[in-house]
């Protein structure tokens, strides 16, 4: 990106969850790392918990492209919240036409679908359970793992839903010690590529309310991929049906999974915040 050059954005959320999202079709160069921390910046830049761009994709059955950047300036390799956003802003350029359609993340292809009223489904994909694939350090896959931690011991489950997750079941989420036992999770050697732990409190059979602490951007309104983690999780622990609604602090997302070898299924609601223009005055 050069000095002085204006760059157009939109800022959108997904239950809360807010990003800004960058148009880079047509070969536009990506933002480094500085740039991302100065959008996400909420007091200097615009202010978000990720960066999305949408880019020019090379498989011909996806419609475009898109890249995720945390708030600190790392990448990331998912985010449900941000597929949703992003399919919404294609459908409102006209790119897709048709209600279905598919997307090319980081993570591999994912199918999006409009369901009309500002409202979005992403195929996830199947979760990854196995140690290796999420990754975690463990002797073998388990339902629940335990790890010591913060002077006592922790259990949780571990998903990757294309990027890492722990699940920690409380009794009650608006007292768990949330800004605490999150990073000391992520800090675990346990985790080689970090970890978002989400804290989850089963209300009924098909409803949990959820807290997540994310990898680069810490607690967040909402965060999709760990909503699908928490479902799965519980799911595997028989606390929670097949298809259930997850109440995060910003929204409520309804997920999916309607079988061990089956694909997760997140819809939720998108909207569009406003659009604007940084002005670039030194390169990134």
């Amino acid at each position: 990106m050069s000095a002085g050059r204006a760059l157009r954005f939109s800022k959108m959320h997904g239950a809360g969850n807010d990003f800004v999202v960058l148009d880079l079709r047509g070969g536009r160069d990506a933002p480094g790392p500085a740039l991302a921390r100065r959008l996400a910046d909420r007091h200097a830049g615009v202010g978000c918990d990720q960066l999305l761009t949408i880019e020019d994709s090379a498989f011909p059955d996806c419609l475009a492209r898109y890249r995720i950047w945390n708030a600190d300036g790392t990448p990331a390799s998912q985010c449900g919240n941000g597929a949703r956003c992003v399919a919404a802003w294609l459908r409102r350029e006209g790119v897709a036409m048709s209600p279905r359609f598919r997307l090319d993340s980081p993570a591999g292809p994912v199918q999006a679908e409009a369901l009309g009223a500002g409202r979005y489904a992403i195929d996830m994909g199947p979760p990854r359970l196995a140690p290796a694939a999420i990754p975690f350090r463990a002797e073998a896959e388990a339902v629940e793992y335990r790890l010591p931690l913060d002077g006592g011991e922790v259990a949780f489950g571990a998903v990757s839903m294309g990027n890492p997750h722990a699940v920690i079941e409380v009794a009650d989420v608006a007292a768990a010690p949330v800004a605490r036992l999150g990073p000391a999770l992520q800090a675990r050697p346990e985790f080689p590529e970090g970890v978002n732990v989400g804290f989850a409190q089963v209300l009924a059979p098909d409803r949990i309310r959820l807290r997540v602490f994310e990898r680069g951007a810490g607690e967040t309104l909402a965060c999709g991929s760990g909503a699908c983690a928490a479902v799965v999780a519980l799911v595997r622990r028989g606390r929670l049906a097949r298809h259930a609604f997850v109440e995060l602090p910003g929204g409520t997302l309804e997920i999916t999974w309607p079988a061990d070898d089956a694909s997760v299924v997140m819809a939720g609601p998108t909207a569009f915040v406003f659009e604007g223009e940084l002005l670039l005055e030194q390169p990134e």
